[in-house]
């Protein structure tokens, strides 16, 4: 599932936003810029719906696939991690080849994946087919607002990145919805098949139309690439992954542990690598030197613990409400709109109202406001078990919704106020990046704090209160998780740099958005 009103990823836009403009950009009168916003506003949303669309499906593809505890959450983990481990070399080749081929590139390939996805016939295609498809959208993704951003003039752009906001607002709202009543629909008997498939008429139509109105271009001075940086910060993740992903099963075995220990080595030697390429031709894939910012290190360290709690909640709230109250897909996709909504008129209000005024104190009530929610939600589970209603849940998720909107849209605000301008792109995408694998980490950990709070070998009568109790214990996991959160708080500034100078940055100087925190 996906909230929030702050604004899409540039992803991993490696040079800063200044540096990337070409000369070449159409002139304001040409009316093909408007026909390529839409083309690629058009695949964010596609993209957006499509990782919200997953989840809550999931208990439908475990029926009809057989998939198991660990095919569950690597179809929405394997996704996020090639999404992380992609998106900044993604941003790289577009800047270097052109952010038109690349954008072409992905979608294409992402529209092939949608296909695969769409007719895989067991769990182990379809797991397959989630990380071609995370793979192929960080190539799509960070081309989105480069294109943008090189496309229109600087006074045009403040209009087109609020119109991406409401895309993003639409994409939160509409991705578990639509999700929910194309799988009840069951259309032409595919179950829960159409909520890939929807996006090959959308992705065929942006390939051919992308190639006739949008516009090339390339950065001047784009970064080189740093493919061994990408592969040991993707065999890091797996090794620390893959083995909380399977250990339920197989019993955690040794080498499970091994792994997990290993991955630690295998970090220390990427931040090696990425001193020695700095050194070498300044372009690492990670630059290090912005975490001796201590509000983007805090910043950074909020981002990656906020993506292991929604990891855990989102994947755990929809098996609590199909598999364990037993409601249907449209009953649970519903469920969740106030939530939706919350966090979308909270995070416009946050960023527009209340940061100016109080600064990080309004991230931090955010965070109190979601433990708040968490333990009124506990408190219901427990007191109405198997009887909850809807209704009664909308007042944990409401305020739930609302904490959550005022940490997201400001979050990256707060967390680039003290980075140098000439590092303001690369910080963008260490941002995105490090959520996507806070996310796949926490998927991974579903293992730990939900399935191994169930039992083997359940009585059918006994599966539902199973589901329960197991829901209740991933919350209190995740109100732990976001009291860290709310600790880590006080590292961020009082306010961020530019409400603390009175101005913003001018627009040729800021940095590009970044993506939703809420891509689960």
């Amino acid at each position: 599932m996906s909230s929030s009103a702050a604004l899409p990823d540039p992803a991993a836009n490696s040079a800063p936003a200044s540096a990337s403009a070409p000369a070449s950009a159409p002139a304001p009168a040409d009316r093909r810029r408007w026909f390529a916003l839409a083309i690629v506003m058009t695949a964010a949303f596609m993209d957006l719906v499509d990782v919200t669309i997953v989840n809550i499906a999931i208990p439908s593809i475990t029926r009809d696939t057989g998939a198991s505890v660990s095919a569950i959450q690597w179809i929405t983990a394997g996704y996020a991690l090639a999404f992380a481990a992609g998106l900044i070399t993604g941003g790289r080749l577009g800047d270097i080849y052109g952010r038109k081929r690349l954008f072409l590139i992905g979608i294409a390939g992402f529209t092939v994946a949608s296909a695969l996805c769409g007719l895989a016939p067991n769990s182990d295609v379809l797991v397959a087919a989630r990380i071609l498809q995370g793979a192929t959208a960080a190539l799509m993704v960070p081309q989105v607002l480069s294109i943008v951003h090189a496309t229109f003039p600087a006074h045009e752009r403040g209009k087109v990145f609020g119109l991406f906001g409401a895309v993003v607002g639409l994409g939160a709202v509409s991705g578990p919805l639509l999700g929910a009543l194309l799988t009840e629909w069951n259309l032409f008997g595919l179950e829960w098949r159409p909520i890939f498939l929807i996006n090959l008429p959308v992705g065929i139509a942006g390939l051919i139309l992308g190639a006739k109105f949008i516009t090339e271009s390339k950065a001047p001075r784009a970064m080189r690439l740093d493919l061994v940086g990408v592969g040991l910060v993707t065999l890091a993740m797996l090794m620390l992954i893959y083995p909380l992903t399977r250990g339920h099963e197989l019993d955690w075995p040794l080498w499970g542990h091994f792994s997990m220990v290993g991955s630690l080595f295998v970090f220390a030697v990427l931040v090696r690598h990425q001193r020695q390429k700095a050194v070498i031709d300044g372009s690492p894939l990670i630059e290090l030197s912005l975490f001796r910012v201590k509000s983007f290190a805090a910043g950074i360290a909020v981002q990656l613990t906020f993506g292991v709690g929604l990891g855990i909640f989102f994947l755990v709230w929809t098996l609590y409400m199909q598999m364990g109250l037993g409601w249907s897909v449209l009953r649970a996709g519903t469920t969740g709109i106030p939530f939706s909504v919350a966090v979308s008129v909270a995070a416009g209000i946050s960023v527009q109202k209340l940061v100016p005024r109080f600064g990080r104190k309004v991230l931090q009530a955010g965070a109190l406001l979601m433990v708040a929610g968490l333990l009124t939600y506990l408190w219901e589970a427990e007191h109405y078990g198997m009887a909850i209603t809807s209704w009664q849940m909308a007042v944990p998720l409401v305020v739930m919704g609302v904490g959550m909107g005022l940490i997201v849209a400001p979050l990256t605000d707060a967390i680039l106020s003290e980075v140098p301008k000439e590092h303001a792109g690369s910080a963008s995408g260490l941002i995105n990046t490090v959520q996507q694998m806070g996310t796949a980490l926490g998927l991974g950990l579903v293992s730990v704090v939900f399935f191994g709070a169930i039992g083997d070998r359940l009585a059918p009568q006994e599966i539902g209160p199973a589901f329960v109790d197991a829901f209740q214990q991933s919350l209190w996991w995740v109100a732990g998780v976001l009291s860290v959160i709310f600790l880590l708080m006080f590292a961020l500034p009082a306010r961020p740099k530019a409400h603390m100078e009175g101005e913003a940055a001018a627009p040729d100087e800021a940095p590009l958005p970044t993506e939703p925190v809420l891509k689960v």
